[in-house]
């Protein structure tokens, strides 16, 4: 059957079409006599119980096949809200999720990887784990893995003949193609303190985290179970557009420490903007030191910030002295205001001295303001370093 114009902006055409057949499909599922009653409690037409004798898909596809897309996602809802199908509860899921960033195909199997050679569970039987994200005994295997549920399929051949990998079953289950919802449900319960020991939790959640952000998710701390932290997926937050190239040059640059730090004030702005305050003045820090040992230099540990940037200014020919244009004069001047200011902003607003009561606290903007601040400078030092090394060799 040819697919159906949508005529709710949004919803491709094919997507509605698969909605009417797989409503249609549910509804068959109703005794014959029942079909049309819940037809029309659905909003859709009324007609004879004798053509639902007769065939009750097409009964009930008929009625659809005239309503506009809103009516169709409408009547699906209100069936959803009696009554549990799996395959049609992921079509209502995906178009409700065609406003939202995706998830793409190639973060899934990303994601999938991570599960190779490693088990899905180091806490839980795999079986136990995957049941509270799918309904397994409600899910047939379907026509391409055999007759009956998924359960009874999944238990023939990762616990009878142990002749899958992770990666077979994870497909099967359809973490490549299913909702967005849903593989949240998934990455949330395999990172959870019930499903993994303490040390693969932490790993596990670092590697699904470093995943979603590429394409606009986080995996956070939500909360608590007897100390081990419960983890929820969100939408990341925006930050300046100046974030993702900031991030690619000081990944490139060292991606254990500098990027790590760079993203770990990323992280903090919205929540804990104190802490993002104090990483801010902790990655210029790190930019200033790693660039002075690199060239072959030394500093005092007791250095702080300003004088450790005096040191890396002479050394990357960036102090105001070392030009003559007042223009290039000004612009090096300030940049070292901004580095003196970063340290005194983080000893008055950051968290690593108590504020006491009277003190100001810190606000997003705050950190938004220090963590750009720091991230361009520390780019700039960076790139002007890798300049120089090019220059000499």
């Amino acid at each position: 059957m040819a697919p159906i114009q949508s005529r709710a902006p949004g919803i491709p055409s094919t997507l509605l079409a698969d909605l009417r057949q797989s409503l249609a499909s549910a509804i068959a599922d109703e005794k014959s006599y029942n079909v049309p009653a819940l037809c029309v409690r659905l909003g859709l037409a009324p007609g004879e119980v004798e053509d639902a004798h007769r065939s009750k898909f097409r009964y009930a596809l008929q009625r659809l096949i005239g309503e506009p897309a809103a009516i169709v996602l409408t009547a699906a809802h209100d069936f959803l809200s009696e009554r549990k199908d799996y395959a049609l509860g992921e079509l209502v899921a995906k178009i409700d999720e065609l406003a939202g960033s995706q998830v793409t195909a190639l973060t899934r199997r990303r994601l999938i990887s991570l599960f190779d050679g490693a088990p899905l569970s180091t806490e839980l039987d795999h079986l136990e784990l995957l049941r509270k994200v799918w309904p397994l005994a409600a899910m047939p295997a379907g026509t391409d893995y055999g007759s009956g549920s998924m359960e009874d399929w999944l238990f023939q051949h990762t616990g009878r003949n142990d002749d899958l990998s992770n990666r077979d079953v994870l497909e099967a289950l359809g973490v490549l193609t299913c909702s967005r919802g849903r593989l949240f449900a998934y990455l949330e319960a395999v990172t959870g303190p019930e499903a993994q020991t303490p040390e693969r939790q932490a790993e596990l959640a670092a590697q699904i985290d470093g995943l979603l952000v590429l394409d606009g998710y986080r995996l956070v701390e939500a909360g608590k179970m007897s100390g081990s932290p419960i983890y929820s997926v969100r939408a990341a937050p925006k930050g300046s557009p100046a974030d993702a190239p900031i991030a690619e040059s000081l990944s490139r640059f060292d991606p254990d420490e500098i990027g790590a730090r760079w993203q770990a004030a990323m992280d903090s702005r919205q929540g804990s903007p104190g802490r993002a305050i104090t990483l801010a003045r902790t990655l210029l820090e790190d930019v200033c030191k790693w660039i002075i040992v690199e060239a072959g230099e030394t500093y005092q540990e007791s250095d702080d910030l300003p004088v450790l940037y005096r040191q890396l200014a002479k050394l990357l020919r960036l102090a105001p002295d070392d030009h003559t244009e007042q223009v290039f004069k000004q612009i090096l001047g300030s940049c070292q205001s901004v580095v003196e200011s970063l340290g005194a902003l983080r000893n008055k607003l950051g968290d690593a001295h108590s504020l006491g009561p009277l003190r100001a606290r810190p606000s997003p903007r705050h950190a938004a303001l220090a963590v750009t601040l720091s991230g361009g400078m520390a780019t700039f030092l960076v790139e002007t370093w890798q300049a120089r090394k090019a220059e000499t060799a």
